[in-house]
């Protein structure tokens, strides 16, 4: 039997804007959220995760009514990151029919909302985002509020943590990957999926199906994340809501055999 793990794309929203970032930096606009929400629809993809970049930098709640109304629009699974700090904008927000809340800056700062977090809704449902930059040294660190503090954890203790606390799913993301296309930190993804024994999303850095296979393979991710390859198109990065079709996918070998990473 033959499985096919998870696509996941990610729309980072400022501002109720679509914007797609480069290491972090430098928000380009690509267009508006809810109809980049109602092309997908179309598209086939597993779910869809909305990140709000700058929620917690700016120390601003979730958006509930923008919130509302992606979720209104949405036909597929969807998960909400950004601005999250107390279990009650939880609820609201599971409520409003999402499937799973995306945990960052409160993980470090109030960890104990991640156990909160799932003794309601389940472990399934609470997913800790693990940013890391990697120093000229080669070192990895974690970082919180859109990647603007640096926290004290390596990437494993942190990994570790949130399984403790009750996570039921990481999203594991490079800094120094994202937006740039140039594939994703294997040895980053491997060395917490190999640590924790919950789901692993990589994120930061896919270009192509190629990219998507091998982090699922070398890099024993559980599900592909990833925002400029499915909102560009070609060398000059021109602005196109984009999926990979079922027969690329085939005809790519991304199909795997049930319970086998290969």
């Amino acid at each position: 039997m033959y499985h096919r793990p998870r696509i996941i794309p990610l729309l980072l929203i400022s501002n109720r804007d679509l914007v797609k970032t480069i290491k972090f930096a430098n928000p380009r606009y690509i267009g508006d959220p809810i109809n980049s929400v109602k092309i997908f629809n179309g598209k086939g993809v597993d779910e869809l995760c909305v990140l709000n970049i700058t929620a917690s930098k700016e120390n601003r709640t979730p958006d509930f009514e923008y919130l509302k109304d992606i979720a209104g629009e949405a036909f597929m699974p969807l998960s909400y990151g950004g601005g999250i700090t107390d279990i009650e904008q939880i609820k609201k927000i599971f409520h409003m029919g999402y499937e799973k809340v995306v945990i960052n800056t409160a993980f470090y700062s109030k960890p104990k909302l991640i156990n909160e977090a799932a003794r309601y809704a389940g472990s399934q449902s609470v997913v800790v985002s693990i940013d890391v930059k990697t120093d000229i040294f080669g070192k990895k660190r974690c970082f919180s509020t859109d990647g603007t503090i640096k926290t004290k954890l390596l990437p494993i203790e942190a990994a570790l943590l949130a399984e403790t606390l009750g996570a039921g799913e990481l999203i594991v993301n490079s800094v120094n990957n994202d937006g740039a296309m140039c594939g994703y930190d294997i040895e980053l993804i491997r060395s917490i999926a190999e640590a924790v024994s919950i789901p692993v999303t990589a994120c930061g850095g896919a270009k192509d199906i190629t990219d998507l296979k091998k982090v699922l393979t070398e890099g024993k991710a559980h599900a592909a994340a990833a925002g400029s390859m499915f909102v560009y198109y070609g060398r000059e990065n021109a602005v196109l809501i984009t999926v990979p079709s079922e027969n690329d996918l085939i005809d790519s070998g991304f199909y795997r055999r049930e319970g086998s990473q290969q």
